[in-house]
């Protein structure tokens, strides 16, 4: 095995997995443009790829998963913890022997006939004090491409980290992608994960959700740093000052539109602009002067593709223009580019759905979007961050950036005003725990139910949410007066209609120039039930179709709805236990009393 490591604890565990996978052929990614060039080519030759237009999208590539495998599978994802009460109630728990046992004998032998891929890969820039390496094994090209884009791979990894042990874990094996076995299983006490059965980015690019965000929020409440849900962003004002905020939503709230915001013209014209660090995972630690930094650990974005369109959202379209790789998208046969659903008005008539057949444009019916639609609703981009217009010239900084703002968010007819303000860190801590969003007609079931994700880490939260939310709390206690102020938006408030009364999108930079203000002491609040919101004529509304009363509608507080709100928050709580941390309770009869 030619390695380009010494390391022995890597190496003892690679011929472990060899041992037990029995691969044909064993090649070592070194993360040169090279190697890179000849797997593309053989993943063309072999049909697993398809080569685009080269003209129009130059180095992109078009993938189909299995159509029994196209989203990550939350039912079969599992934390194993030697106690199951360590994996905690939001999660699915396995004994670790128990699930060794079983994941080994379905990765026995299925590398026979294929390749073992071993990626050296670092989440964050290489030799940042926040980064961490990782090893994942893989038998598919797909992942390798992939984990080149959304990671820094290769031999430089391997030189930054040296005998060191801290490395995490991975294996992936494709099998023979049976939904029946499938499993994507985290061992946070053995810096291990391991996915069989799926070749979706979701469950098999393991830099992704599985470490940056599963085995990085254990490794962080060890450690004492914070691997959050959150995009990063720097907003520039006309003085050319950058400040900059992280900010959590759960799905379906516009987080990559926000990441990506371009301020509207009354606020281009002025001089803001809005600078992307990172679109969905930030890596915080305590730096030397007291302040909280973050990372963005990730070096590409793996984007939704529906809905991104040049309206919706131009920065992310333009990162999709070369290099890219596509993955369940619809194929325009005519010029060999491809298409998706609100990319633009003009289906391809001559094409291939994501499912590699014949698609017919005129069968399209939103209530059954999986079957007719040219582009499978949770289709990908996998696109390398240095395409973003607006990335920030602080993405590679291995110091991280410091953050003047924490935000939370989601999706609430009636209840959030448009954005508030906590009274300090253990109030908003009490403000993450209790996120919700309410349900829209893209997720399964009812519509308008309310979806608790604290912090929107419902899914990811590697150990059990009572101890995430208490280490919350130390984290504060940690920065003390230098604690960052946390905040709430919501940009979904309608009427009686339904409609939504905020405009969104580029006109959240209005609110987020609030929220700095407020973080330098430059803008007036009122004191609320909930925290501090706005005065109306604070919110600079010029150019907007919205007079200052329908402003003042979406930030009034209706202490019926609170109440209402604050009895679901004491249900959510329940389920947490003795583990629940006893200043969020108090900060629970807070909101009580104040609503009285």
């Amino acid at each position: 095995m030619n390695s380009l490591t010494s390391n022995k604890s890597i190496l003892d565990w690679l011929q472990d997995k060899i041992e037990l996978l029995n691969p044909d052929q064993i090649e070592w990614i070194d993360g040169s443009e090279e190697q890179l060039e000849k797997l593309r080519k053989i993943a063309i030759e072999t049909g697993e790829m398809t080569l685009l237009n080269q003209e129009k999208l130059p180095g992109c590539l078009l993938h189909r998963t299995a159509p029994n495998d196209v989203a990550r599978v939350e039912d079969r994802t599992f934390i194993c913890t030697s106690k199951e009460e360590d994996a905690g109630p939001t999660n699915h728990w396995c004994d670790p022997k128990e699930m060794y046992e079983k994941l080994y004998n379905i990765a026995r032998g299925s590398y026979k006939g294929r390749t073992m891929y071993v990626i050296p890969y670092s989440m964050g820039p290489i030799g940042s004090p926040l980064a961490k390496a990782g090893i994942e094994v893989t038998d598919s090209i797909y992942v390798v491409l992939n984990m080149a884009i959304m990671t820094r791979v290769g031999k430089k990894v391997m030189d930054v980290l040296g005998d060191s042990n801290d490395w995490v874990r991975g294996l992936h094996c494709k099998v023979d992608v049976n939904p029946e076995d499938r499993y994507i299983c985290q061992f946070p006490e053995d810096n291990t994960i391991i996915s069989v059965n799926s070749a979706y980015g979701g469950n098999v690019l393991l830099g992704k959700k599985c470490f940056a965000l599963r085995i990085a929020s254990y490794q962080g409440w060890k450690e004492g740093w914070m691997a959050e849900h959150m995009l990063i962003l720097g907003l520039e004002n006309p003085q050319g000052e950058v400040k900059y905020v992280a900010a959590a939503f759960p799905s379906a709230c516009g987080k990559t539109n926000l990441a990506m915001l371009i301020p509207p013209e009354y606020l281009r014209k002025k001089g803001y602009k809005v600078w992307t660090v990172g679109d969905d995972i930030a890596w915080m630690r305590v730096g030397k002067d007291g302040r909280l930094y973050a990372i963005n650990p990730e070096n590409g974005f793996f984007g939704v593709a529906p809905g991104i369109n040049e309206k919706s959202n131009f920065n992310a379209l333009e990162s999709t223009k070369k290099n890219t790789i596509f993955t369940n998208v619809c194929l325009n046969l005519d010029d060999n580019t491809v298409w998706w659903e609100g990319l633009d008005n003009n289906p391809p008539h001559n094409a291939l759905n994501w499912r590699g057949e014949k698609w017919d444009y005129t069968k399209y019916d939103k209530a059954n979007k999986v079957q007719t639609a040219g582009a499978h609703p949770n289709s990908r981009f996998t696109a390398p961050a240095v395409n973003c217009p607006c990335i920030s010239s602080e993405f590679e900084s291995s110091q991280g950036v410091p953050i003047s703002a924490i935000i939370f968010g989601g999706r609430r007819a009636k209840c959030a005003p448009l954005v508030y303000q906590s009274r300090d860190w253990t109030h908003g801590v009490f403000i993450g725990s209790a996120m919700a969003s309410e349900t829209t007609a893209a997720a399964a079931g009812a519509v308008g139910v309310v979806r608790r994700d604290p912090m929107a880490m419902l899914p990811f939260c590697g150990y059990h949410m009572g101890d995430y939310f208490n280490h919350w709390l130390e984290m504060g206690e940690k920065l003390g007066d230098k604690a960052t102020i946390i905040f709430n938006v919501n940009w979904f408030r309608t009427d009686d209609e339904g409609n939504f009364i905020w405009p969104g999108y580029g006109d959240n930079c209005r609110v987020l120039n609030w929220i700095i203000d407020r973080c330098e002491g430059k803008a007036d609040a009122e004191e609320t039930a909930i925290g501090y919101v706005p005065r109306p004529e604070d919110i600079d509304i010029t150019g907007l179709d919205m007079d200052i009363n329908t402003l003042k509608d979406i930030l009034t507080v209706d202490k019926d709805i609170w109440t209402k709100e604050a009895e679901e928050i004491e249900e959510h709580y329940k389920k947490f236990g003795d583990r629940l941390p006893a200043a969020l309770r108090a900060q629970l009869e807070i909101l009580k009393n104040n609503l009285k």
